[in-house]
């Protein structure tokens, strides 16, 4: 696939381990531990041979498939006979008096008309949604040129885009500090609602974090030529399958259109039970009673919707790891074909049922993490409950180490969740390659050009509006809203890259484990990655027979 890989110029990224040697050559043990070797090389022989697999592949984990498609068949089953089952008389239920003859609720008003909630006119002023409107449809039209813009720049002009914008890191923290101070104590209203006590002591605390960016960015100095290499070779592969950025959001919209009707049946689903007397202190009044299967429909429904999400998260990832798989693997002179279109049907075919797993996986995570946190701010006393919640912590941590590359793997092999988690570790042990780090500094990099890029575009939005406008102080709010826009749409962005950069760390130690180079410009740069101190060792301890 790639042309091999010269066994001594592998020396300057693993001098350390084997200087002489490649990676899959067995070394001489001491016949003390031939035994405990031969059984280790036969555990290994299914690894052998971990490479990228363009050809037809089969169903993998097909139980938890059928265990996602059961979730939306039922919402859409009880869905359908919420619509059908519903009691009309839910929009009425206002116009119902207590009739004490019957002992029962009745309509004394002959008229069908239903009633309904009327629009609430907006208690701002026409000028500010008009405002808000148009600078929101402007910023997002501008929002996609942008984007583009700055694939290039970061392909072509990497350095010069990552040096530029780190001044700005600091910069643009300490003007907006230092605005917000000198406009609020200038302003009478915001003095006198916000005490100079409290603006010095908020002054002090947003100086106090920008001082411990000034700290991350100067421990992390060393590693920024790094970084700037591997988010142009990143953005590099992304450029040359620019179609994702069209699949990728219609994949998006395909879920929320898959969620319109789910909402349709949740709204309808709450019609759905009849209106009964109450004793409200001694007086009888008509209330609506819902049916008691409808709190579990909404349950069902919404944890459809969350595994939904999730899924088509993990969905995503799946077809940038295959697109970007099929580039890296495929000859330098020939253009990958079909290479999305591949990576679609293997996604939603066969290994549909490898990202519904993922997708489950990733969501109960969520929850379960959104509850731990949720208990350290009740800050519940106890030594169990801080065990429990330490044990927690400790399970999580681990199912995030066991999904760090799963599904990039999958979307390259084709393999199930629980084989791709196992080969993906020994893939990256072998080749002492850590597990948990690809290089998190180039998404805190992109991160801080995101911000950047969108600080200054609010700037310019905001001086735009109060020179052009009669918002007045509305304008702050609406260049915020203009600023949040922004920051989603680069930072999707972002989050494209730093899954190619992933893809690219799994095909790069598939390369190094068969002692192949597909890309010889992404072997220059991810040589340099810091190799597992960890595994180093280990491999040294089973080399010296210790």
């Amino acid at each position: 696939m790639g042309n091999s890989e010269d066994p001594n110029n592998k020396g300057d990224s693993a001098s350390e381990s084997s200087p002489t040697q490649p990676f899959l050559s067995k070394p001489s043990y001491p016949s003390s531990t031939s035994s405990a070797v031969e059984e280790e090389s036969e555990s290994n022989q299914q690894y052998l041979h971990i490479t990228y697999n363009s050809g037809p592949r089969s169903f993998k984990d097909l139980p938890f498939l059928i265990l996602f498609l059961l979730f939306p068949l039922s919402t859409f089953a009880f869905g359908i006979f919420a619509i059908f089952h519903r009691n009309t008389d839910y929009s009425s239920v206002s116009s119902f008096t207590y009739d004490a003859a019957t002992s029962s609720c009745v309509n004394p008003s002959s008229s069908s008309a239903s009633t309904w909630l009327s629009l609430v006119e907006a208690s701002s002023s026409p000028h500010l949604a008009k405002g808000l409107t148009w600078t929101l449809v402007i910023t997002f039209v501008l929002s996609v040129p942008m984007c583009w813009a700055l694939l290039l720049l970061l392909k072509h002009y990497t350095k010069q885009i990552v040096y530029a914008s780190i001044p700005f890191f600091i910069a643009i923290p300490i003007f907006l500090n230092v605005y917000w101070f000198v406009a609020c104590t200038v302003g009478a209203s915001c003095s006198h609602a916000f005490p100079l006590a409290y603006r010095i002591l908020v002054m002090v605390f947003v100086f106090l974090v920008i001082g411990v960016v000034v700290w991350i960015l100067v421990v992390n100095w060393h590693r920024v030529e790094l970084t700037v290499s591997i988010i142009g070779v990143a953005s590099h592969a992304l450029s040359r399958n620019l179609n994702l950025f069209g699949v990728l959001p219609c994949m998006t919209i395909g879920l929320v259109v898959y969620y319109v009707p789910i909402v349709i049946f949740m709204v309808f689903a709450r019609f759905n039970g009849k209106i009964v007397v109450k004793d409200l202190e001694g007086e009888y009044a008509c209330v609506w009673k819902e049916d008691s299967w409808v709190p579990a429909y909404f349950a069902l429904a919404i944890l459809t919707m969350l595994w939904s999400a999730a899924a088509m998260v993990e969905a995503q990832v799946y077809v940038i790891s295959g697109t970007i798989a099929n580039w890296y693997f495929s000859k330098d002179y020939q253009t990958p074909k079909r290479s999305i279109r591949t990576s679609l049907r293997n996604a939603f075919g066969p290994s549909s049922g490898t990202i519904c797993l993922s997708g489950l996986l990733i969501f109960v995570v969520r929850i379960v993490r959104s509850v731990v946190d949720s208990a350290r701010q009740a800050d519940t006393p106890g030594l169990v409950n801080l065990v429990l919640r330490c044990c927690v912590n400790a399970l999580l941590t681990a199912v995030d180490f066991l999904n760090k590359f799963t599904i990039n793997f999958a979307a390259i092999t084709g393999e199930a969740y629980c084989s791709s988690a196992r080969m993906t570790y020994e893939l990256l042990r072998r080749n002492l390659l850590s597990a948990v780090f690809v290089e998190t500094i180039s998404s805190r990099l992109l991160a801080g050009i995101v911000f950047v890029l969108s600080a200054i575009y609010t700037i310019v939005a905001c001086a735009i509006l109060k020179a052009g406008t009669n918002l007045g102080v509305d304008s702050y709010f609406v260049a915020a809203m203009a600023w949040v826009l922004l920051i989603i749409v680069l930072g999707y962005l972002v989050h494209v890259l730093d899954n190619v950069i992933d893809t690219i760390y799994v095909c790069y130690a598939i390369d190094r484990d068969r002692g192949e180079v597909c890309k010889q410009d992404v072997h220059e740069v991810y040589v340099h990655l810091p190799i597992s101190r960890s595994l180093r060792q280990s491999v040294t301890t089973r080399t010296l027979g210790v």
